[in-house]
């Protein structure tokens, strides 16, 4: 059959070893399929083969990253952190909430057992107004604040009592005004009278009517001393109103008498002006207190109804006024 082809026979079962396979493998200038285009129109022959160097890696095209689709939630990492910032102020805000209402709930056991540690008809000794202890009068009221009051409403109560000192000292500096003004114009003496009754009379009635009431009704949540003290305390603000002014004759430094004395002496017309401002300074925050103790009062459990059911308690246990029922039913009685 060998004589029919052009090929010889091989001579050993290794087809590697054909001929033709090694020509082709040792020929270096035969051009691989990557370098030949058999699209160009060229006449030269093919490029020369070029064989890669092994060392060099074959480096991955870069796919671009997908992208997330609309629905797809992204991480913004900033989202989690203020999420949890927010609830751990939520939480602590909780907590600080829970601690002060342990501590008010242990101020008011520690008053109660103050209280009960004086024994049954017991009472704290008076302590107000701080006299010396020759004088012959004692003090006629117990007041501490840090112990009567709730920690809630103490600096409202304090607040209450420099306010009430401040109108004392604006009342003495009306007395001192109204001397300087007397003896520049001897026409003044009315004036001065009524700015001496205006500072005996004030000075103790605005303590006991309406700093008292708002101290009680602070102290034991009472609706009838709210009612007092807004009651009287809207007159004392009617009457800075009118201190402001300054009505000639009345007694007061206000603007009207501070600027007609300073046509008699501008020492005495400054003295008076600076009462004037002390006035309306004065009837400027009686309002703002009035206003901030009425929304205090709205947020505790008094009533108008609870004042009522206070006002009877308090008249039937009064003993005068049982005894003077008694009396009037036992004559209405016996009566024929």
């Amino acid at each position: 059959m060998s004589k029919y082809t052009s090929f010889p026979e091989p001579m050993d079962d290794n087809p590697f070893q054909d001929p033709a396979v090694t020509q082709h493998s040792s020929n270096t200038g035969y051009a691989t399929l990557d370098l030949y285009n058999p699209f160009e129109n060229t006449a030269g022959p093919p490029p020369p083969y070029e064989a890669t160097s092994p060392s060099a890696p074959s480096v991955p095209a870069q796919t671009p990253p997908s992208r997330t689709t609309p629905t797809e939630p992204r991480n913004y990492g900033s989202y989690t952190s203020q999420t949890a910032v927010n609830a751990t102020t939520a939480e602590l805000l909780k907590k600080q909430e829970e601690l002060e209402k342990k501590a008010q709930e242990l101020e008011r056991r520690e008053r109660e057992l103050e209280s009960h540690s004086l024994g049954p008809g017991a009472s704290r000794q008076n302590n107000w107004p701080p006299l010396p202890s020759f004088c012959p009068v004692g003090p006629c009221f117990y007041q501490d604040i840090n112990v009567e009051i709730s920690q809630r409403f103490q600096r409202t109560v304090t607040i209450m009592y420099y306010f009430w000192m401040f109108c004392t000292c604006t009342l003495l500096l009306n007395l001192v005004s109204s001397l300087a003004m007397f003896c520049v114009d001897a026409s003044g003496g009315v004036g001065l009278g009524l700015a001496i009754l205006w500072a005996l009379l004030f000075t103790p009635c605005s303590f006991v009517c309406w700093y008292r009431p708002m101290y009680k009704a602070f102290r034991s949540d009472s609706s009838f001393n709210f009612f007092i003290f807004f009651f009287v305390f809207f007159a004392q603000v009617v009457v800075d109103v009118i201190m402001t002014i300054g009505i000639p004759g009345w007694g007061f430094s206000g603007w009207i008498v501070s600027l007609a004395a300073l046509q008699h002496s501008v020492a005495v017309g400054a003295i008076m002006m600076i009462n004037a401002i002390l006035f309306t300074g004065q009837t400027a925050m009686g309002v703002v207190m009035l206003k901030k103790i009425h929304s205090l009062y709205r947020q505790t459990d008094a009533s108008f109804q609870k004042a009522q059911a206070e006002f009877a308690t308090g008249v039937m246990s009064n003993q005068a006024v049982r005894q003077a029922a008694a009396k009037a039913a036992q004559g209405t009685f016996t009566t024929p």
